[in-house]
């Protein structure tokens, strides 16, 4: 699996979980500053994988290959190994 990708994309999600989730008490939802952090890093870190999967497929629009070729375009991608 491509590591070094993966923690870059990790590493994106938790910068724009710490900038964008501000400390204040008292949440009506209950949950602490540190768990909006951690919802709101694995919801970028979520989102920054879809895009990336998007990037994997650009070749699959551009030349319509098959489903088959899509998964295993995303896989290449990915440095996954089966």
């Amino acid at each position: 699996m491509n590591e070094q990708r993966i923690r870059e994309l990790s590493e994106q999600a938790s910068i724009h979980a710490e900038e964008t989730v501000h400390y204040y008490t008292g949440q009506p939802d209950g949950l602490t500053w540190e768990a909006k952090i951690l919802k709101a890093r694995d919801l970028k870190f979520a989102e920054l994988i879809v895009r990336e999967c998007g990037v994997a497929l650009s070749p699959m629009l551009r030349d319509m290959v098959s489903r088959g070729q899509a998964y295993d375009l995303i896989k290449q991608h990915f440095g996954v190994t089966e």
